[in-house]
């Protein structure tokens, strides 16, 4: 597994692994022992003179409700974590500093601001020096490295506002260990309480790398201390918090690393701090607890950390492919208020990036449709030529910052995907995507999309009409490549004929049976497909041979495959994506050649296990 953006340990050389996701290894796991934090000589004599803002903080103006679009901007932790040359000279993670924070602020307000692209998110390791030691002030919140940040933090806010931008600042959830001062570190603005008083007393530890003392919510003094904290990064101006290392996720379970009440405790605090700030949770959230993070944050990492801790900042294998198998489940809960976030779109510096073209287009592609926040983590600085026109192409900003809903598969297939959303205006966003290793075609049929006939096609990225093409597009695509196209129907919508799985007609086998399913057309299903368990629809009539692609409403908590066969001829093996849980109903294309009259569709587990069947539907060709 991968670790997300905050180091536990002081800064260490690491070499990404080409292996898949379960042997990665985090990249840190642990504090090193024997770390302590600098407390400023004032502040540990006079608690009072720590405080950044005492000053009544004025009611909040009435303002728009956060992330009612994806959130755009700029993320410092790409460089930071990368072993690209010359970008942390001074050590690991040592990128992070003022002077290269406002370069690239204005960098962001000079090139991409009148794209949308506002908030400059400064990330792990503001208040912690090259050797990774901390900084607290006498109340045990974070204070600013005064090398990294000299003037402190509310004037690189400040800096970034007169630009025209917004700041946004982290944080790792619970109390830092550095900061418990043995307990007795008095909470700002909660006369008698400690830090002994905001933890529970056996000091467990929670977040993704344990690094710090979970906190304990039925004690009044915790909701404090979150107070504090919120109230601080208000009055130094910040608009944006990433609070890192999130549980039930960040490869944590139990209850140690349920960070639930956290993330209420934080959605209260800047309820009260008098100043709007947008709230995002990271990383690999628990899809299970979705609900949860809609209702207390405005976004939520969907998956492990996008970088890949080489020398470039990204790889295609580690981990920017991973995206398309995991966001499919997560699609449903993105929309005004709250987005799935897939981390940092680096696709503007070339080399640096460490992706092919095809690479980047697919890159930016995937995150445009999926609504997912579009902030960079490249050196804005120098962009080159083909990552300005992929970060500025106004059409696909407009997909991803308007009312066109997520995106997700209409196809079940293994590398050659096809991706649509059905827009308010009748169009579709419809994107290919060629995963595999090498050139393949890919195709999106229209009835897959639900009409027949003509269809006119937009080319979003090459902003040219293609012209009108009937039943179908097919595009050759490169290795790992895409189209992103928008499909406006001139033919009537396409006429189905439905078979439910549960019907008397079909033939079971193996462990396969019915059950209830209150999601399901027919109020049932048909399931347990699993270690050679089938389902054979029987009597599939249609009245000419040919391709059809039948649509299946199934029901798949992960990723599941299946093998499918028509007529008993060669079995084609799919993998149908996750709806995201046991309760949900999503519908995927599949490819099958009918013959004329009478004809059986076999769904196959082997010796897997495959998802579970609602329904199919076949189209009427005309």
């Amino acid at each position: 597994m991968r670790s997300s953006s905050y180091p536990s340990t002081p800064p260490m050389s690491v070499t990404a692994s080409p292996a898949r996701r379960a042997t990665r290894a985090l990249l840190v796991l642990a504090l090193a022992a024997g770390l302590t934090a600098t407390v400023p000589a004032a502040m540990a004599s006079s608690p009072a003179a720590a405080r950044t803002s005492t000053a009544p903080t004025t009611a909040r103006a009435a303002v728009a409700a956060p992330a009612q679009k994806p959130f755009m901007g700029w993320s410092s932790w790409s460089m930071q974590s990368s072993k690209y040359p010359g970008l942390n000279p001074d050590g690991d993670y040592s990128y992070l500093t003022e002077k290269n924070v406002l370069t690239q602020a204005g960098a962001l307000a000079s090139k991409l601001k009148k794209y949308g692209y506002e908030y400059v998110n400064i990330d792990a390791g503001w208040w912690r020096d090259t050797t990774w030691k901390p900084e607290f002030d006498g109340y045990g919140r974070q204070a600013p490295d005064p090398v990294r940040f000299p003037r402190g933090m509310k004037p690189v806010a400040d800096d970034i506002h007169a630009k025209g931008l917004k700041a946004g600042i982290y944080l790792p959830a619970g109390l830092e260990k550095e900061a418990y001062g043995a307990g007795k570190v008095p909470v700002w603005n909660a006369p008698g309480c400690t830090t002994a008083d905001i933890v529970h007393g056996d000091l467990r530890t929670t977040n993704g790398w344990d690094s710090a003392y979970k906190l304990d919510f039925s004690r009044p003094c915790a909701q404090k201390y979150i107070d504090s904290q919120a109230q601080m990064f208000a009055d130094w101006g910040y608009d944006f918090l990433k609070l890192d290392g999130v549980g039930p996720g960040s490869f944590k379970s139990g209850d140690n690393y349920d960070n639930v009440a956290d993330t209420a405790a934080w959605q209260k605090a800047i309820a009260t701090a008098g100043r709007p700030i947008h709230f995002e949770l990271s990383w690999s959230l628990d899809i299970n607890h979705a609900a949860d993070w809609k209702k207390y944050s405005n976004g939520w990492r969907i998956d492990t950390d996008v970088e890949c801790y080489c020398n470039t900042l990204v790889s295609w294998e580690n981990s920017v492919d991973d995206r398309w198998a995991d966001v499919a489940g997560w699609t449903r809960h993105a929309g005004p208020g709250g987005w799935n976030d897939l981390d940092s779109l680096d696709v503007g510096n070339g080399a640096m990036d460490g992706l092919t073209k095809a690479e980047r287009q697919s890159y930016a592609t995937l995150w445009a449709i999926a609504k997912s926040p579009l902030y960079t983590g490249d050196d804005l600085t120098r962009l080159d030529d083909y990552g300005v026109s992929l970060l500025t192409n106004r059409e696909v900003i407009a997909l991803n910052q308007g009312s066109t809903p997520p995106a997700r598969p209409i196809t079940a297939s293994g590398d050659q995907q096809v991706w649509s959303a059905k827009n308010a205006d009748g169009s579709y966003t419809v994107a290919l995507f060629n995963l595999g290793n090498g050139p393949a075609a890919v195709t999106a049929d229209w009835s897959s999309l639900g009409f027949s006939g003509q269809g006119a096609v937009r080319d979003l990225w090459n902003k040219e009409n293609l012209g009108t093409y009937k039943d179908k597009v097919t595009q050759a695509l490169p290795a790992h490549g895409s189209r992103l196209f928008t499909v406006t129907p001139h033919g009537p919508a396409q006429q189905m004929t439905g078979y439910e799985a549960e019907s008397a007609a079909n033939t079971l086998s193996g462990n396969a049976g019915i059950g209830d399913c209150a999601a399901c057309s027919g109020g049932h299903k048909v399931g347990n497909l699993y270690q050679g368990g089938k389902l054979q629809f029987n009597n599939i009539v249609v009245p000419k041979a040919g391709r059809y692609v039948i649509n299946v409403a199934y029901i798949s908590g992960d990723a599941r495959p299946a093998q499918i066969s028509a007529n008993g001829n060669g079995a084609t093996g799919l993998k149908f994506p996750s709806t995201g849980d046991w309760g949900t109903v999503e519908t995927v294309g599949v490819p099958v050649t009918l013959k004329a009259g009478s004809n059986t569709v076999t769904f196959d587990s082997g010796d897997g296990y495959a998802p579970d069947i609602d329904r199919i539907d076949v189209p009427k060709l005309s």
